[in-house]
């Protein structure tokens, strides 16, 4: 069974949500599933301690979900235009993956969540993708064949789904949130299914 590491980081729900809605994409595709993880928050200078299993929700990443994954979808929070620490730390600890060719060729997506309308969502996605492209990965995006990016007046674009939560941290995904989460899903699953059959 192939399978998609959907890995994020969520402080409100809003991420948490985008990517389950994602895994019910991934799992829409005969023969692939979504494995979701997520990473520990870290505080100040990295004071605040974390469990070493977290109380609810995905358990947290380890090395071996990226070397047994064929896709990875990567989530974040925006902050300040760019993705949550805690994520990028875990990034820049993956440098023997990134020695070792762990993720060469294997399709990789983003997704987003944002308080503000326009408080950086492409640019968060974006900086999403840049250790992506180190790692030798396929960037996968969300084509405009899907209605979802022209209709909504919420969240998504061609760079990957994301969700507007507002100054109140809604965590509700909307109709169209849930449709392009899905479909980024689907899509992603379609391309490993792809990439294994080839002979």
């Amino acid at each position: 069974m192939n399978e998609v590491l959907i890995l994020y980081y969520s402080r409100g729900g809003s991420v948490e949500a985008l990517a389950r809605q994602i895994a019910r994409g991934v799992e829409s595709v005969e023969g692939v599933c979504a494995r979701l993880r997520t990473v520990p928050a870290i505080g100040p200078v990295n004071a605040e301690r974390q469990a070493a299993v977290p109380e609810d929700g995905a358990p947290y990443v380890d090395r071996r979900d990226l070397a047994e994954c064929s896709g990875l979808v990567l989530g974040s929070p925006t902050r300040f235009g760019n993705m949550a620490a805690a994520l990028k730390q875990f990034l820049d600890s993956t440098g023997a993956e990134w020695a070792s060719g762990t993720l060469i060729g294997k399709p990789a997506s983003v997704f987003c969540s944002t308080a503000s309308l326009h408080g950086g969502q492409e640019s968060t996605l974006l900086s999403m993708m840049l250790p992506l492209l180190h790692h030798g990965m396929l960037i996968v995006g969300l084509p405009y064949s899907e209605p979802g990016l022209n209709a909504t007046r919420s969240g998504g674009g061609p760079y990957g789904v994301s969700h507007f939560a507002g100054q109140a941290d809604d965590p509700t995904l909307s109709a169209d949130e849930i449709a392009l989460a899905r479909a980024q899903g689907r899509r992603m699953a379609e391309l490993v299914r792809r990439l294994e059959d080839r002979p």
